[in-house]
């Protein structure tokens, strides 16, 4: 590190005594309208500026320059020759596929139209402004090949991103995160009972200036290890010289659940229960059951009725409290106490401008977004300082700086009966609270007036007492930097050295009053968590970039990089509070535990990349990056992952130079290797552990070693074709792919004789596989604008295999039916198939699915009640197969409208509350309103069984009975602007003046009957992300928000 600095302090010190010109020029479009911010760029070196609000640029540059770059997005990149002019008029064509614009890529940017890789990019623009709280939210459905799945609609929550499908199945599938050029902590940090926070929250969205994301081998093997699930790489925005310019942007709106469900009111509830009395006493005489102990002669089935109806009655007496549930006089819509209007303000402040020496760009940003779950939201307060200077002619140096302040106010995760969701199970004839005016006493439990209605009175644990007595925060400090210097050592060929820092402080506290579910036995809970997370980077490259005669153009990048990351738990756990109001751990009578633990892993890396095109016709790539890593076996500490890629504008030959048709046509193919790293830092080691016995304390064995653990290995194949047509208006890439992943990271049984159970080993291969389609189209570009682009991806994922002699992992038991299996996508649903009802007795059927010795179905059409006599089958998949974006850019003067639309198709989910949702008596939860279509001697031609109590009907949850489509198709955003004409603006001494009216899933077209299809509930997604997903447990739906505001420049 302090060799590092001191070379820092050297590039700092130097001065170049190099002759030296200026070249002064403007630049326009076509029209002649100035191009504010165009991009200018001394070819062979990294000297450039922008032009400023008049187009005006000034640049100095060495003597040996012949071209200046000059780009703008949206506008045809040209090369610019000097011939030893000093003054230029430079005027941009529209580019309308923007073939020619400059692309982050690892270590680097490029020119699209010389890339060889498969690279998506987002501007910084399509996403600014929009109401999420993480930039992943905003990435939705905007790239071919990038599924993006908000796991519920909490704030602040997991995003499950998959680039290409999943590729491993223990190990993580999240993408590699790098923001200017710093590999940051990604994931979550969890927290007890609450879900766990998603670190790219504390990114300010309004920051970013670009989102690519590396999707093949040639674009993301310079990563190495940790690129076999792609590379997303953000870059924050920068200042461009010319005067200060201020951009505020204020908004504010208001949150909704997307999707209300369905429930039983009052009477509805009221008669299914006395119906299901009905039901169950007619299957106990039939099955001659007696439950009830009527003896000799009263056991008929007209006494069974009376007492199955005397019990009912006497659930809803308990259940209606005070009210009188006969008159329906309390008709309580818990799914109304479950959700909140959320409220939701913005603001964000930015500051940029600078010389030809000095650029900057500073923010200051504020969101406020209340959850659309009661008591549950999230706030962040960010700034960024980012500097770039010229110290001389060949010196560049610079700072990127971002601090932020997360805090997230919580609810339980959706497997507890304390999260507001599971207050739909509840009965509609119970009252919220006591409004009688006086105590009123059930069973020797005493509700005071205005106190909330508890147990026994409800059917379960009111939520509501859990959100009044109970406080579940986190708030997350987050540092992100990077310094940079570089020098030009000759024409075209830099050195360049970079630290970067990544530090996450994050502290949680929960405290659980004595009135609550989880305090109440020891009058009152808390536990405090702190865990902070350092992460630093350090890196050394070495740059060339040169064209030669003839047409032959050079670039090259090699490096070495080294980064550590260590990370500190420590957490207390206390009970007995004298007071609910004394909530810190300093305050409690007992102190029932605490832990600390620090945990680290690093890596050193040396990588490189050779591009060469000639003419930018024939395009070649070369990349390659050896690992170290700490966290695999001794045998296999490093692993080597190279690339090759080749390219061919066919629009260059002279055979298609001058065809009206095709604009553009590069045939592009990659293949390399990659690797996943993304496991726990200790998976190879013997580990040993801590135990006492006698009061005396010692080590016990908790691990096997396996020195041999290596990185799972993908090795992808893509070939590409890029295309434009009809001067580019028509312009897109289709791409095919295969990746084959081998040397999976599985828990492997071992033999008894080693002492353990399981060891972490190398075994197994999965496949993904799939077609990607991009079309950009501009309709229409005079007074009214249009234009749209379109996405596609099909992907097929598929297990090839486990460990020997294993065809299946299946750890779901009863409840959950996700499952490894070979053959099949990962996380399939693996259950009983459901088979409908039995029209003459109402019984709920199951298909046998007997199988042959070769696995053949013997009889499809075998039925039967019993579910012991089924045999389970695959279900479906959890993991969607085709994903699709369509976005329309409309334009008239100054007004604007964009509108996107998301898909999502191929995969099922499973309603696991659908056993107590919709299981026709069950456990008196309230129901949704099909089952009031329950068989009954007159209603025979239903798919919904007869109602009987405590899943005595089919009520399996492991059956496809709970399983329908996930296919969806969301209006995801549309945006209604209009900005003020700049002589207006002017006149009101601003820049820019703007109104806009956001609205984001504002409608949902599906089949799925649940809040959204779109899930992963909580508790599983942290667990088991990989395999534990479309499983929807009383999972928040996404947030329909309407924001308006303002956008003012000066």
């Amino acid at each position: 590190m302090k060799q590092l600095l001191l070379v820092l302090c050297g590039l700092g010190l130097s001065v170049s005594l190099a002759a030296q010109r200026v070249i002064e020029g403007t630049i326009a479009d076509d029209a002649g309208t100035p191009l504010i911010g165009a991009s200018i760029l001394a070819e062979g070196t990294t000297t450039g500026t922008v032009s400023d609000i008049d187009g005006n640029f000034t640049l100095t540059v060495a003597d040996e320059v012949r071209n200046l770059i000059v780009s703008y997005t949206g506008y045809g990149t040209q090369t610019v020759p000097l011939d030893g002019s000093t003054t230029l008029d430079i005027v941009l064509s529209e580019d309308a596929a923007q073939l020619s614009e400059v692309v982050v890529v690892g270590y680097g940017k490029q020119i699209r139209s010389t890339l060889t890789g498969n690279v998506a990019q987002i501007d910084g623009s399509d996403i600014e402004n929009l109401p999420v709280s993480s930039v992943e939210q905003a990435m939705q459905g905007r790239s071919a090949g990038v599924f993006v799945q908000s796991v519920s609609g909490k704030p602040g929550g997991r995003i499950n991103i998959r680039v290409r499908g999943s590729s491993s199945i223990s190990a993580g599938n999240q993408p590699l995160y790098v923001v200017d050029g710093v590999p940051i902590t990604s994931g979550t940090f969890s927290s007890p009972g609450s879900g766990s926070q998603n670190f790219l929250a504390d990114l300010n969205p309004n920051d970013v200036e670009s989102i690519e994301i590396l999707k093949d081998a040639s674009a993301s093997a310079i990563y190495g290890s940790r690129a076999a699930n792609g590379v997303v790489l953000i870059t924050t925005k920068s200042g461009q010289s010319g005067k200060a310019r201020i951009n505020l942007n204020l908004s504010g709106g208001a949150s909704e659940p997307s999707r209300y469900r369905e429930f039983l009111n009052a009477e509805e509830y009221v008669r299914l229960f006395r119906q299901t009395a009905v039901g169950a006493a007619r299957y106990d005489f039939n099955n001659q059951l007696n439950d009830f102990g009527l003896e000799g002669d009263e056991y008929t089935l007209d006494n069974t009725i009376a007492a199955y109806t005397e019990y009912v009655e006497d659930r809803l007496d308990r259940y209606s409290g005070p009210s009188d549930w006969r008159n329906n006089e309390t008709n309580t819509d818990w799914q109304d106490e479950a959700f909140q209007t959320g409220r939701n303000q913005n603001a964000d402040l930015s500051l940029s401008g600078g010389t030809d020496k000095l650029t900057y760009y500073a923010s200051f940003g504020y969101s406020d977004q209340e959850g659309i779950l009661a008591g549950n939201g999230f706030q962040r307060l960010s700034s960024r300082l980012n500097l770039d200077a010229q110290g001389s002619e060949k010196l560049t140096y610079g700072l990127r700086f971002g601090f932020s302040r997360s805090d997230n106010e919580r609810v339980s995760d959706d497997n507890q009966f304390s999260t507001p969701l599971q207050l739909i199970a509840l009965s509609p004839i119970t009252p919220v609270r006591n409004t009688t005016g006086e105590d009123f006493v059930y069973d020797g439990t005493t509700f005071a007036p205005g106190q909330l209605y508890d147990r026994p009175i409800t059917t379960y644990y009111n939520g509501l007492v859990e959100l009044a007595n109970t406080e579940k925060q986190s708030i997350s400090y987050r540092t992100l930097g990077n310094v940079y210097g570089q020098y030009q050592l000759a024409q075209g060929l830099s050195v360049r050295a970079e630290a970067g820092i990544d530090v996450a402080n994050i502290k949680q506290n929960r405290f659980l009053g004595r009135l609550s579910d989880g305090g109440e036995a020891t009058n009152g809970f808390a536990d405090s968590r702190w865990g902070n997370i350092v992460n630093y980077t350090t890196k050394a490259l070495l740059l060339y970039d040169r064209g030669f005669e003839g047409g032959h153009n050079v670039d090259f990048v090699g490096g070495i990089e080294f980064q550590k990351s260590t990370e500190e738990n420590i957490e207390v756990d206390a009970q007995e509070f004298p007071l609910d109001q004394l909530r810190t751990i300093a305050s409690a009578a007992d102190i029932t535990g605490g832990t600390t633990d620090l945990t680290e892993f690093a890596f050193q890396s040396y990588f490189g990349r050779a591009n060469y095109n000639f003419e930018r016709k024939y395009l070649f790539s070369l990349s390659a990056r050896l690992d170290g890593s700490s966290r695999f076996g001794a045998n296999n500490r490093y692993g080597f992952f190279p690339a090759v890629a080749a390219g061919w504008v066919l629009s260059e030959e002279a055979f298609l130079t001058d065809n009206p048709l095709v604009s553009y046509l590069k045939l592009r193919t990659s293949y390399g290797l990659t690797g996943n790293a993304n496991i726990g830092n200790f998976e190879s080691l013997g580990l040993y552990g801590a135990s006492s016995y006698g009061f005396v304390s010692g080590l016990a064995p908790s691990q096997i070693p396996n020195p041999d653990l290596t990185w799972e290995t993908t090795k992808q194949f893509d070939i590409g074709l890029d295309f434009g047509f009809f001067n580019n208006r028509l312009s897109g890439e289709l791409d095919y792919y295969v990746k084959n992943t081998t040397d999976l990271l599985l828990n492997v049984p071992v033999p008894g004789t080693t002492g353990f159970r399981t060891q972490f080993r190398n075994l197994g291969e999965l496949q993904n596989r799939g077609v990607e389609l991009l079309l950009n189209a501009v309709v229409s570009d005079g007074a009214f604008g249009w234009s749209t682009s379109f996405n596609f991806a099909y992907n097929d994922n598929e297990i090839k295999a486990l460990a020997p002699d294993q065809e299946i992992i299946d750890d779901g038991g009863n409840r959950y039916m996700n499952v490894v299996k070979v053959g099949e996508s990962l996380g399939s649903f693996y259950g009983y198939e459901y088979a409908g009802v039995n029209p003459e007795n109402g019984d709920g059927l199951f298909y046998v699915n007997a199988t042959d010795d070769d696995g053949n179905i013997v009889d499809p059409n075998a039925t039967t009640n019993d579910a012991n006599e089924a045999n389970f089958v695959i279900l479906g998949n959890a993991i969607p197969t085709t994903l699709a974006g369509w976005t329309n850019n409309f334009s008239f003067g100054g007004l604007t409208l964009d509108v996107f639309f998301q898909g999502s198709f191929g995969n099922e989910v499973h309603n696991s509350a659908g056993n107590f949702q919709s299981c026709g008596g069950c456990w008196f939860d309230n129901q949704t309103r099909d089952q009031l279509d329950a068989w009954t001697p007159e209603n025979t031609d239903t798919d919904v069984p007869e109602a009987r109590f405590y899943w005595g009907n089919a009520d399996i949850n492991r059956s496809s009975r709970y399983v329908s489509s996930g296919d969806f198709i969301r209006l995801k955003t549309l945006t209604l602007a209009y900005e003020l004409p700049g002589t207006v603006s002017g006149r009101l001494g601003l820049s820019r003046l703007r109104f806009y009216v956001t609205g984001q899933n504002l409608a949902l077209i599906t089949d799925y009957a649940g809040w959204d299809p779109e899930v992963a509930a909580d508790f599983l997604a942290d667990d088991s992300p990989n395999i534990q997903t479309s499983v929807d447990f009383y999972t928040a739906p996404q947030a329909r928000t309407i924001i308006f505001g303002v956008n003012v420049g000066l």
